[in-house]
């Protein structure tokens, strides 16, 4: 009785409608809050924020939701980075996702969802060959990445080898990547 209930409740709902944007800078405080929110402030000590530290993100990958008043709900970012070296000696040229987080009223919308979505294409539309991130496996399997990939990279500082995730954009384009994950992307003026 109380699945049918919740279907009949689902049904008369009003639909929450939201969009997938560009980041832009009159969102900074509006992000910051949230990460803070869904993150805490520990979140400044990780080893992925230590990348992303005076840099920039990747040009055109800094993504939000906003919700129909066009109020911030939803953020994720891709930097570039180096995802260790080829067997050849050649950086790996490479993109780390983070952080992705939805405002807590809005979590199970399908938001995170569409921002990953989203990220993806534009990363893969953008030419790029590989996406990496530190996170819960179960949650980010369902989008193509895996721990295989990064075997034999590391992130500078601690980190659970088994939330170490990769997505090949291309086919073959951490085949052999070893060393530690570098920021690459532009700095911070």
């Amino acid at each position: 009785m109380a699945t049918v209930l919740d279907s009949v409740r689902a049904f008369f709902a009003p639909s929450q409608t939201y969009t997938i944007d560009m980041e832009t800078p009159a969102d900074v405080v509006a992000r910051e809050t949230l990460l803070d929110r869904a993150m805490g402030t520990e979140r400044r000590k990780k080893s992925s924020e230590k990348i992303r530290r005076n840099r920039l993100p990747a040009e055109g990958l800094a993504l939000v939701a906003r919700d129909g008043d066009g109020h911030l709900i939803g953020t994720v970012r891709l930097w570039n980075i180096e995802a260790g070296i080829s067997p050849e000696g050649n950086p790996i040229e490479a993109l780390l996702l983070g952080p992705l987080a939805v405002s807590a009223d809005q979590e199970g919308k399908g938001i995170g969802g569409a921002l990953m979505r989203a990220a993806i294409a534009e990363a893969y539309n953008r030419g790029h060959g590989a996406i990496l991130l530190v996170g819960d496996a179960p949650y980010y399997e369902r989008f193509g990445f895996f721990a295989e990939k990064t075997a034999h990279l590391v992130m500078p500082g601690p980190f659970q080898r088994d939330r170490f995730l990769a997505l090949e954009l291309k086919a073959g384009w951490l085949e052999g990547a070893a060393g530690m994950i570098v920021a690459s992307g532009r700095k911070l003026a």
